[in-house]
């Protein structure tokens, strides 16, 4: 049996450079060195990369390719940011192009969600996409989009967004498909866990607001049908006082979300793309593309 069977067999991912094997199982993965890449005196573990966001090229030690660490030193980009414009480019164009290579095409529709703005910029100025925000113009929620905006995007972008939105978080991906052209793509990030269920911090959520106390932001919520709940020790992205984690996705439930609200051709970009500097280093909360039905049942 081959190496590549019986490593599926286990259940380990792996990818293969000149300089290494990369095994990923479950949340835990493995870097090793091939006989090819036996370093010399002084040689360092890297990897040679051209950003495909600002189009610079960079050598990095290949360690520091982690998910939120900046490793471009012209843009700042991440690995996730970079692998949210490399599903973009496959959703739209078939293959991964560098943002200063992207046909201009203005009559393609996009949204983006809080995006960042190292690719929003360059975005707006290759096709027709408008950078949104909940709280701030040009406004847009997710969980109720205005009808007028229903069937006209042929792309939305959605980066680390759901897991900050107020439960039933079913009405976002419900929101995202109304968006979307027949066929249009959804390119969605969201930190998730590759197994197991989604966990909801706080699925009663109703009338709520945050207290600063000494010991920290407190979240004070009202369920639906009257009763008080206090919650301390929350989790914030960026920090207290910015976005407040709502859940933790699992892989399942993610891929669960997506289907019951209609999407189709639900792809998890989990190659790695070395040429581009993404490599997945911890296995797990890679960009999904997921496409609106071209035909409605």
């Amino acid at each position: 049996m081959a190496l590549s069977e019986r490593l599926a067999r286990w259940g380990i991912r792996y990818w293969r450079t000149r300089r290494y094997w990369i095994l990923g199982l479950g949340r835990l993965t493995l870097t090793l060195r091939t006989a090819e890449g036996r370093l010399k005196p002084g040689e360092r573990r890297s990897l040679a990369f051209r950003c495909n966001i600002c189009g610079n090229p960079h050598k990095v030690p290949l360690a520091d390719l982690q998910r939120e660490l900046p490793t471009c030193a012209s843009c700042g980009s991440t690995v996730r940011f970079r692998a949210m414009v490399h599903a973009l480019s496959l959703a739209l164009w078939g293959e991964s192009l560098a943002l200063p290579e992207f046909p201009a095409r203005r009559e393609l529709s996009g949204i983006g969600l809080t995006d960042w703005r190292g690719y929003a910029r360059p975005l707006a100025a290759k096709l027709g996409y408008t950078n949104t925000f909940l709280d701030a113009e040009p406004r847009l929620d997710i969980t109720q989009p205005d009808p007028a905006l229903h069937g006209t995007l042929d792309f939305l972008l959605a980066s680390d967004v759901f897991e900050h939105i107020p439960p039933p978080v079913e009405r976002a991906f419900a929101g995202a498909y109304q968006l979307l052209k027949p066929g249009g793509a959804l390119v969605l990030s969201v930190p998730f866990t590759p197994t197991g269920a989604t966990v909801e911090h706080f699925p009663e959520l109703f009338d709520f607001g945050l207290t600063a106390t000494p010991a920290g932001q407190r979240l004070d919520n009202v369920t639906r049908d009257g009763r008080r709940q206090t919650f301390t020790g929350l989790r914030f992205h960026g920090g207290p006082g910015f976005a407040l984690e709502m859940r933790v996705f699992s892989l399942p439930g993610l891929l669960q979300q997506l289907d019951a609200a209609g999407f189709e051709e639900i792809r998890v970009c989990e190659e790695p793309c070395e040429k581009h500097g993404i490599v997945w280093l911890q296995g797990h909360s890679q960009p999904v593309v997921a496409r609106r039905r071209k035909m409605e049942r």
